[in-house]
């Protein structure tokens, strides 16, 4: 498999990840599994795991085993795997450390996308409840919340 493919299918399953966790938060984590999410709208402060970190399963799993299919069987699977690792790691870096900053390095950067997805995430934040709430994706946001 050529260098370029392999790129691709990992740029092209990195890219739909961010439809995947918008369509799990917003149907699934605001749906029938709201009782694991809502601690994250409701926050402890004195709680250092939320039962929303339980969905770092829900994409880490599939990844795993799509990486160990892939490398033992020489497969395109691996490149998925891949994909699907790197959003997570993306996933990680902006919702924990840069928007909620529970991990304290790079919370301080400060631009132009960086403030449109934690004002994103702020709007998403304000329903404590899982209904009636915006803005559900993590990387990609809607333009308004740019200005």
């Amino acid at each position: 498999m050529n260098l370029i493919l392999i790129l691709s299918i990992i740029l092209a399953t990195f890219l739909f990840m961010e439809f995947v966790a918008w369509s799990v938060h917003k149907y699934i984590m605001h749906g029938f599994l709201w009782y694991l999410h809502k601690d994250h709208h409701q926050v402890d402060k004195n709680k250092i795991l939320q039962k929303n970190d339980a969905f770092f399963l829900i994409f880490a799993i599939p990844s795993v085993i799509l990486i160990i299919y892939g490398i033992e069987n020489f497969s395109y699977l691996l490149y998925i795997g891949i994909g699907i690792a790197l959003y997570g790691l993306a996933y990680f870096v902006v919702h924990e450390i840069i928007i909620h900053q529970r991990v304290k390095i790079l919370s301080r950067i400060d631009n132009k996308y960086i403030r449109a997805i934690r004002f994103a995430h702020k709007v998403h934040h304000k329903k404590l409840e899982k209904e009636n709430s915006d803005s559900f994706g993590m990387l990609l946001v809607s333009f308004k919340y740019f200005k």
